[in-house]
Protein backbone atom coordinates (compact mmCIF):
# COMPACT_ATOMS: atom_id res chain seq x y z
CA UNK A 1 0.00 0.00 0.00
CA UNK A 2 2.64 2.59 -0.95
CA UNK A 3 3.03 4.86 -3.90
CA UNK A 4 3.87 3.15 -7.97
CA UNK A 5 7.29 5.29 -8.86
CA UNK A 6 6.02 5.73 -11.94
CA UNK A 7 6.18 9.18 -13.23
CA UNK A 8 4.78 9.49 -17.06
CA UNK A 9 3.62 12.63 -18.49
CA UNK A 10 -0.21 13.07 -20.02
CA UNK A 11 -1.38 15.50 -22.89
CA UNK A 12 -3.96 17.82 -22.06
CA UNK A 13 -7.52 17.04 -22.85
CA UNK A 14 -8.75 18.71 -25.99
CA UNK A 15 -12.58 20.22 -26.46
CA UNK A 16 -13.34 16.79 -28.14
CA UNK A 17 -12.17 14.83 -25.32
CA UNK A 18 -14.42 16.76 -22.67
CA UNK A 19 -17.51 16.55 -24.68
CA UNK A 20 -16.56 12.81 -24.56
CA UNK A 21 -16.63 12.86 -21.25
CA UNK A 22 -19.75 15.01 -20.83
CA UNK A 23 -21.57 12.00 -22.80
CA UNK A 24 -19.88 9.14 -23.41
CA UNK A 25 -19.18 7.01 -19.52
CA UNK A 26 -22.24 5.14 -18.45
CA UNK A 27 -22.58 7.68 -15.69
CA UNK A 28 -21.40 10.80 -17.32
CA UNK A 29 -22.67 14.32 -16.59
CA UNK A 30 -25.36 14.97 -18.89
CA UNK A 31 -26.80 11.34 -18.36
CA UNK A 32 -27.24 12.54 -14.91
CA UNK A 33 -29.29 15.40 -15.50
CA UNK A 34 -31.56 13.99 -17.70
CA UNK A 35 -32.06 10.98 -15.43
CA UNK A 36 -33.09 14.18 -12.72
CA UNK A 37 -35.36 15.26 -14.87
CA UNK A 38 -36.84 12.09 -16.27
CA UNK A 39 -37.79 11.49 -12.81
CA UNK A 40 -40.17 14.34 -13.03
CA UNK A 41 -41.23 13.16 -16.77
CA UNK A 42 -39.18 16.39 -19.12
CA UNK A 43 -36.85 14.92 -21.01
CA UNK A 44 -33.44 16.63 -21.41
CA UNK A 45 -31.62 17.04 -24.75
CA UNK A 46 -28.07 19.13 -25.29
CA UNK A 47 -27.31 20.57 -28.83
CA UNK A 48 -24.04 19.66 -29.79
CA UNK A 49 -23.44 22.69 -30.21
CA UNK A 50 -23.91 23.85 -26.60
CA UNK A 51 -21.94 20.80 -25.32
CA UNK A 52 -18.27 22.18 -27.19
CA UNK A 53 -19.09 25.59 -26.08
CA UNK A 54 -19.32 23.50 -22.31
CA UNK A 55 -16.15 21.78 -22.83
CA UNK A 56 -14.58 25.38 -23.91
CA UNK A 57 -15.85 26.35 -21.20
CA UNK A 58 -14.22 24.11 -19.10
CA UNK A 59 -11.18 24.43 -21.46
CA UNK A 60 -11.13 28.25 -20.44
CA UNK A 61 -11.01 27.66 -16.67
CA UNK A 62 -7.93 25.50 -17.45
CA UNK A 63 -10.11 23.27 -14.89
CA UNK A 64 -10.09 19.73 -17.10
CA UNK A 65 -12.80 17.66 -16.74
CA UNK A 66 -13.38 18.95 -13.26
CA UNK A 67 -14.64 22.19 -14.58
CA UNK A 68 -17.29 20.35 -16.92
CA UNK A 69 -19.75 19.89 -13.70
CA UNK A 70 -19.68 23.20 -12.33
CA UNK A 71 -20.18 24.56 -16.04
CA UNK A 72 -23.16 22.46 -16.42
CA UNK A 73 -24.38 23.27 -13.16
CA UNK A 74 -24.32 26.93 -13.55
CA UNK A 75 -26.90 26.22 -16.84
CA UNK A 76 -28.45 23.65 -15.30
CA UNK A 77 -29.53 25.50 -11.70
CA UNK A 78 -32.36 27.14 -12.88
CA UNK A 79 -33.80 24.66 -14.95
CA UNK A 80 -33.63 21.83 -12.32
CA UNK A 81 -35.17 24.71 -10.02
CA UNK A 82 -38.15 25.63 -11.92
CA UNK A 83 -38.86 23.27 -14.06
CA UNK A 84 -40.62 20.37 -11.30
CA UNK A 85 -43.27 23.06 -10.17
CA UNK A 86 -44.05 24.38 -13.81
CA UNK A 87 -47.33 22.54 -15.53
CA UNK A 88 -47.27 20.70 -18.81
CA UNK A 89 -43.36 20.25 -19.60
CA UNK A 90 -42.03 17.34 -21.68
CA UNK A 91 -38.52 18.33 -23.19
CA UNK A 92 -36.16 21.08 -22.20
CA UNK A 93 -33.53 21.44 -25.19
CA UNK A 94 -30.07 23.53 -23.91
CA UNK A 95 -28.87 25.71 -27.17
CA UNK A 96 -25.75 27.36 -27.51
CA UNK A 97 -27.49 30.22 -27.03
CA UNK A 98 -28.23 29.13 -23.46
CA UNK A 99 -24.87 28.02 -22.34
CA UNK A 100 -24.22 31.71 -23.49
CA UNK A 101 -26.44 32.74 -20.88
CA UNK A 102 -28.27 34.78 -23.70
CA UNK A 103 -31.36 33.40 -23.51
CA UNK A 104 -33.35 30.74 -21.57
CA UNK A 105 -33.22 27.14 -22.45
CA UNK A 106 -36.09 25.82 -24.55
CA UNK A 107 -38.81 24.41 -22.36
CA UNK A 108 -41.49 22.50 -24.80
CA UNK A 109 -44.84 21.79 -23.49
CA UNK A 110 -47.50 19.81 -24.05
CA UNK A 111 -51.30 20.05 -23.27
CA UNK A 112 -50.69 16.94 -20.82
CA UNK A 113 -47.18 15.98 -19.41
CA UNK A 114 -45.52 14.05 -21.84
CA UNK A 115 -47.91 12.72 -24.31
CA UNK A 116 -49.82 14.50 -26.68
CA UNK A 117 -48.81 17.24 -28.92
CA UNK A 118 -45.81 19.36 -28.65
CA UNK A 119 -46.02 23.22 -28.34
CA UNK A 120 -43.12 25.41 -27.69
CA UNK A 121 -43.19 28.40 -24.56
Amino acid sequence: IGRVPVVCTLDALDEEALVQILTEPKNALVKQFQKLLNMDGVVLEFEPDALRLIAAKALEQKTGARGLRSVVEGIMLDVMYNVPSEEHVSKCVITRASVEKEEQPLIVRSKTKGKGKEESA
